[in-house]
């Protein structure tokens, strides 16, 4: 198992910079986390964590390269998730002056299977990820890879992901930064929800034009 070693170290530092780096899930937490209990927002950061388990397993399964193959699949992928994203992105346009509150009830505003499914469905719907997870699983990590391992992988990257935005979520509720943004709350809505909205436009522009097709794969990692 130590020969392993270098190839997690490898998968762990590049999900790190991946997870770090601003993006869909990102503005959504932020969202979420002025916006909302920080019960909803720890909620949402499962969901989004629990969502790197639907791109684990499909690249497990090999139903990756078949994305990765398929044009048509990948712009059906992309324009799902730019529907998503832009409905998100209306919900946050339509934000109005004193709709956020920072001495709000834990439950009030939003139920909790609501901000779970609203992470999950971020993160699984989310091109992005899938293009992250495809390269990953035909370029870094080994076709040798015993599957339990890369299986292990993919429960790490969803626990290191769950956490990194679980801390997003405990920062942004904290009273002094809540108080903060809560003279403005409604705009920084406007304004994640504008960010949404022009990334939903980029996956849909991309689609049309045809740039960003899935990469060919690599003839010595072929799975």
């Amino acid at each position: 198992m130590q020969s392993y070693w270098p190839e997690f170290l490898t998968v762990a530092l590049v999900h790190l910079l991946a997870v770090a780096s601003p993006g869909p899930d990102f503005a959504v937490m932020l969202r979420q986390a002025l916006c909302q209990s920080r019960r909803n927002a720890l909620l949402t950061a499962i969901g989004i964590g629990g969502g790197i388990l639907v791109h684990v397993c499909y690249s497990l399964l090999g139903i990756g390269l078949l994305i990765q193959q398929s044009i048509m699949l990948f712009n059906v992928l992309k324009v799902l998730g730019a529907l998503y994203l832009a409905w998100i992105a209306v919900q946050c346009l339509r934000a109005r002056a004193g709709g956020v509150h920072v001495e709000q009830a834990p439950t009030g505003g939003q139920s909790g299977l609501a901000a779970l499914r609203l992470g999950f469905l971020t993160n699984a719907l989310n091109p992005k990820a899938t293009l992250f997870f495809v390269s990953l699983f035909s370029v870094v990590i080994s076709p040798g890879t015993p599957i339990a391992l890369q299986a292990g992988y993919g429960i790490y990257m969803a626990l290191a992901t769950g956490l990194w935005f679980a801390m997003v979520a405990v920062f942004f509720t904290l009273p002094p930064i809540r108080r903060g943004f809560n003279r403005f709350g409604h705009w920084l809505d406007r304004l994640m929800g504008g960010v949404l909205m022009l990334l939903a436009g980029q996956l849909l522009l991309s689609t049309v034009s045809g740039s960003e097709p899935p990469s060919a794969p690599i003839p010595d990692k072929d799975r």
